[in-house]
């Protein structure tokens, strides 16, 4: 059910391709408010002619009283600030679930690669893994997702379409759990990981474990998924941001009227209010795209096709438990000889090849007179003005460089000093004791 337009999107020189976009149908905004919209100005005419038509001036005083009244006090509602971060809120919300969706096709490329053997039993427990992962996306979706509650009506259907077998769903009612039992055939694709690991059909517990790991993450996608169903935006921001949005056009088929009074906003007798009703397209529009992501589970046009990735999912990854161990003939390729790699382009193609880029300061050139290492002392010979910023700041050293300079410079005849008398002293202490004084070292 996803309205995909990126093809026609793909150049924005086309001027006309983001036209053709407007008037397309499914999943457009003129589809979202046209109802609403309608409404609206099925009630702003009736208004409308009962002021021009079925009042008498008296009465009509009083309806331009109360129109001008709902025209000064309609930006009052500040429909734009709470309906923006209702968007937004929403849009972050989808995007999370998004991706959460769970497909079993990593999960696919362990399976075929770790679970070893080439007889039926091998085969099996490959396909079968993989088989309960999709079997625990179809049990949760079938309680979170109506197209898919529609597909799976009950578990023989999930029986009926080879998911489950007779005997597993035997097995999976009698499992006296009251809240959801999605993940049941997840802890049966672990217990055939552990099976596979001591029957030597997975050669290590490294990759028992990972395997193990990888089943707990599309675990982890799932609850996440049922936990979006569970918990949503809370309600009261739904409310105030729909009652916000309507109640300023309520407020619109009142003050929007053009009326007899002579004021700069009535100078021209509009018999259609265009700008309120693009303001209406709009605002509407905005509320209606949050509704419809508010549950992208569902059976809008831009909801998202679970029944779509559980066939797509299904079928990739028992493919993939299929391809074990096959593998094409090795040949070299036509690059066998060569060191250079240039891979072909077509003529229409060829506008869309670029040159590499190897920096954005490959083509700074640096003058001669300062591209020299520079050495202790000799900083005094380049000019300021010919000086990068770094050499400028080896040239002036800082406070603490100072100090711990002199502070250097001070300390090393200390240092001298204390070895020559420390050497004195010990050859007189040896000259007292009788004993040969030390080679001296040349």
């Amino acid at each position: 059910m996803t309205v995909t337009y990126s093809s026609r999107v793909a150049s924005v020189s086309n001027v006309a391709s983001f036209f053709k976009l407007l008037i397309r149908w499914k999943g457009s905004v003129i589809k979202l408010v046209l109802v609403d919209l309608i409404i609206f100005l099925v009630l702003y005419f009736i208004f409308n002619f009962t002021y021009r038509f079925g009042l008498n001036p008296a009465q009509k005083r009083t309806f331009e009283s109360i129109a001008s009244y709902c025209n000064q006090n309609t930006g009052r509602i500040p429909v734009a600030f709470i309906l923006g971060f209702y968007v937004v809120l929403v849009i972050q919300r989808w995007l999370q679930v998004l991706r959460t969706l769970p497909w079993p096709n990593r999960m696919s490329f362990f399976t075929t690669t770790l679970v070893h053997g080439d007889d039926e039993m091998g085969r099996l427990m490959r396909r079968t893994i993989q088989r309960y992962l999709t079997l625990s996306t179809v049990l949760l979706t079938r309680d979170t997702c109506p197209p898919v509650r529609k597909r799976f009506p009950t578990l023989q259907h999930v029986v009926d379409a080879g998911l489950m077998t007779d005997n597993e769903m035997h097995v999976y009612e009698n499992i006296p759990a009251p809240q959801a039992k999605y993940w049941v055939p997840l802890v049966w694709s672990t217990a055939l990981v552990t099976r596979a690991r001591k029957e030597g059909r997975i050669k290590d517990d490294i990759s028992a474990q990972t395997m193990i790991v990888e089943i707990d993450k599309y675990r982890g996608y799932l609850m996440a998924l049922f936990n979006y169903d569970w918990i949503p935006i809370p309600l009261i921001y739904t409310q105030v941001t729909t009652l916000s949005v309507y109640t300023y056009f309520l407020a619109c088929l009142m003050g929007a009227q053009f009326l007899d009074v002579e004021t700069p906003q009535n100078w021209i007798d509009m018999k259609v209010p265009i700008f309120t009703v693009m303001q209406f397209v709009f605002y509407v529009g905005w509320l209606k795209v949050a509704e419809c992501m508010l549950n992208p589970l569902g059976e809008d046009d831009d909801d998202f096709e679970i029944n779509y990735i559980i066939d797509c999912g299904f079928e990739s990854s028992m493919l993939a438990v299929e391809l074990h161990g096959t593998l094409p003939e090795m040949d070299k390729d036509v690059y066998w000889e060569k060191v250079e790699f240039d891979l072909p382009y077509t003529a229409a193609a060829e506008k869309f090849k670029v040159e590499p880029h190897l920096g954005s300061a490959i083509d700074l050139v640096v003058s001669p007179k300062v591209s020299e290492f520079l050495q202790d002392g000799s900083c005094s010979s380049i000019p300021d003005e010919e000086a990068s910023p770094s050499t400028i700041r080896r040239r002036h050293p800082s406070k603490m460089q100072r100090i711990f300079s002199n502070r250097s410079r001070h300390m090393r005849p200390r240092r001298q000093l204390s070895r020559t008398t420390s050497s004195n002293s010990q050859t007189s202490g040896q000259k007292a004791r009788g004993l040969p004084e030390p080679a001296s070292v040349p």
